[in-house]
């Protein structure tokens, strides 16, 4: 075995390590359950939803803020909660206004989180897991594989911390499950978590101003569908067949193209919503005359809307973004096929916006570091 050197003349002494935090993290908390605890400590119920407003429509981030609360009871709670359990590792901005936010884990994990402005839209896009299991080749959040499902309540902090970057008189418009992970494998949670953000005791948003992303997971899609809330569906497709599918995202193997758009029809079939569908333009690999007919061919019956964006790269991976005369071709041969298109803007480009590239980057790029910021 090989036992650590000890500087002899040291008189610093081992630090011992920290005990984990034994307080629950408020944010996976029902309002049922916080109900229960205020009740079994002598409250009234009804303080669950005050506490409730504090937290997500008045934005504090600690108990002692709460000044409608009875002293004790803050006292109690700060004993038995806490409300932010992560802290904010690195931070950027881009030139567009968007901020990208590291944010770092109680267990250490990191994960990413943006808030996009555009006009008086204030959208924002959350990450589900540590990392991803679906193994798209040009996506570096999957790179290293997926770590965890993130909690209920990870998932609200994300958008908490990123509505604390609003200024005042400023509202979250817009959510987007579209960061790091595949939400539909962490779907109790995320569906416990946009029940939060709907909520009018929450972040009050539409869930028709709210989206999940997905791979293409069917039997994951029906249930959501099951779950009746009229949520925009956004699947990525990235090929218009197997063999181009199986490339680019290897779980297509165990699913195949014509079930995930099955599962789709069924899911708008089921709430009416227009189906969002993503493709990540490969310069030389997805971006052919061949593949935007194939493309077309698929989607121009469907009511849906086709949302292309041209790849961003990502250091140390081979892809790269296409040429302007394949993006010009390819738009001109799907909307001549009757596909409802859009070429999405891509913002934050030289924050590396897209999801996984600043965990990965941000030891090589310049970022405004906020150390390790924990709420109460």
């Amino acid at each position: 075995m090989n036992l650590p050197v000890i500087d002899s003349n040291a008189s610093a002494k081992p630090v011992a390590a920290q005990p984990a935090d034994p307080r629950r993290h408020l944010l996976d908390v029902s309002l049922d359950e916080l109900k229960d605890w205020l009740v079994s400590n002598g409250q009234p119920g009804f303080r669950a939803k005050q506490i409730v407003h504090w937290v997500f429509q008045r934005r504090v981030s600690n108990f002692s803020q709460m000044s409608d609360l009875p002293k004790a009871l803050r006292e109690k709670l700060d004993e038995a909660f806490r409300i932010w359990v992560t802290g904010e590792a690195a931070l950027v901005t881009s030139s567009d206004g968007t901020d990208k936010l590291l944010v770092r884990l109680p267990d250490g994990g990191e994960v990413e989180c943006v808030l996009l402005r555009d006009g008086v839209r204030r959208s924002i896009c959350v990450s589900s897991q540590v990392g991803c299991a679906m193994g798209c080749v040009f996506c570096a959040s999957g790179l290293d594989g997926v770590d965890r499902n993130l909690t209920m309540g990870e998932i609200l902090e994300q958008m908490l911390r990123l509505q604390a970057r609003l200024d005042e008189g400023e509202r979250l418009s817009h959510i987007v499950m579209m960061g790091m992970g595949e939400p539909l494998a962490n779907l109790n949670n995320v569906l416990g978590a946009l029940d939060v953000a709907r909520s009018k005791d929450g972040l009050a948003i539409s869930p028709r101003r709210i989206t999940i992303s997905t791979v293409g997971l069917p039997p994951a899609i029906d249930r959501l569908a099951r779950a009746e809330v009229p949520y925009n569906l956004a699947v990525s497709l990235h090929a218009p067949n197997d063999e181009l599918r199986d490339q680019l995202v290897p779980v297509n193997r165990k699913i195949g193209v014509q079930a995930v758009l099955d599962a789709a029809d069924r899911y708008f079939e089921s709430c009416g919503r227009r189906l969002t569908f993503e493709y990540v333009l490969l310069g030389g690999l997805n971006d052919s005359d061949d593949e935007a007919r194939q493309l077309a061919s698929l989607l121009r019956k469907r009511t849906a809307m086709l949302n292309v964006i041209p790849y961003n790269p990502v250091e140390g991976l081979p892809y790269k973004t296409p040429t302007k005369r394949a993006i010009d071709n390819f738009r001109s041969i799907l909307e001549n096929g009757g596909v409802n298109v859009q070429f999405r803007q891509r913002k934050g480009g030289e924050i590396d916006a897209a999801c996984g590239q600043l965990r990965r980057n941000r030891d090589s790029i310049k970022t405004q570091n906020i150390g390790t910021q924990h709420g109460s």
